[in-house]
């Protein structure tokens, strides 16, 4: 009798066992749903970053194309404006003036376009007109930035330019002054003006 029992218990344990029960086929289906919606969600995602970056990258590319065509004229109005701010009678605004215009003499383009904009005779006058040692500094300072195109130490010897440098007085205060003097008179020198004169 218990060896019955006991065979009886062994078998309904077994059935029990290997029988599916619905609520573990829904839990797996469930699973591998949930592990598709993951996947699907994880590739969604990695799409969008990609499509986000491409469309970085032709904003980048566009906002370069037209920086690229739209900054040279830009500058030109900003060296137009710099070389009116040498007219102005307030020192303040001609050192303004002369220290943009030292920052736009990076090429020689530019240096001539300077020229071309009557920066160079205005540097010079604003440079026999200075009253104070800053003033002076800022227009030998844009002056040197300027001399470094022959053509420009063409038009700034044209200008007047050795005699007024010449005649600009060192400063206690800044020696910088004597540093861009010797050195725009070195590159008359150089270019076989006279600076005796």
């Amino acid at each position: 009798m218990i060896g019955h029992c006991v065979s009886q218990i062994c078998s309904r344990s077994v059935q029990n066992f290997c029988r599916r029960n619905p609520g573990d086929v829904q839990s797996r289906n469930f699973s591998s749903s949930f592990h598709r919606r993951v996947d699907e969600r994880s590739i969604e995602e990695e799409a969008e970053r990609k499509i986000g970056w491409l469309l970085k990258l032709i904003f980048a590319g566009t906002a370069s194309v037209v920086a690229y065509n739209l900054f040279p004229y830009m500058g030109e109005t900003l060296m137009q404006q710099s070389v009116s701010l040498l007219h102005v009678k307030d020192p303040l605004f001609k050192r303004m003036g002369a220290s943009r215009l030292a920052r736009f003499a990076i090429d020689d383009e530019r240096r001539m376009k300077i020229v071309e904009l009557g920066g160079a005779k205005e540097l010079v006058n604003m440079l026999a007109a200075a009253k104070d040692d800053r003033t002076r500094k800022e227009a030998l300072k844009a002056l040197v930035a300027i001399s470094k195109s022959d053509q420009a130490v063409d038009a700034l010897h044209e200008a007047g330019a050795i005699p007024v440098i010449r005649s600009s007085p060192d400063s206690a205060e800044y020696n910088e002054i004597e540093k861009y003097k010797s050195n725009l008179l070195s590159r008359f020198q150089d270019l076989r003006y006279d600076i005796s004169s």
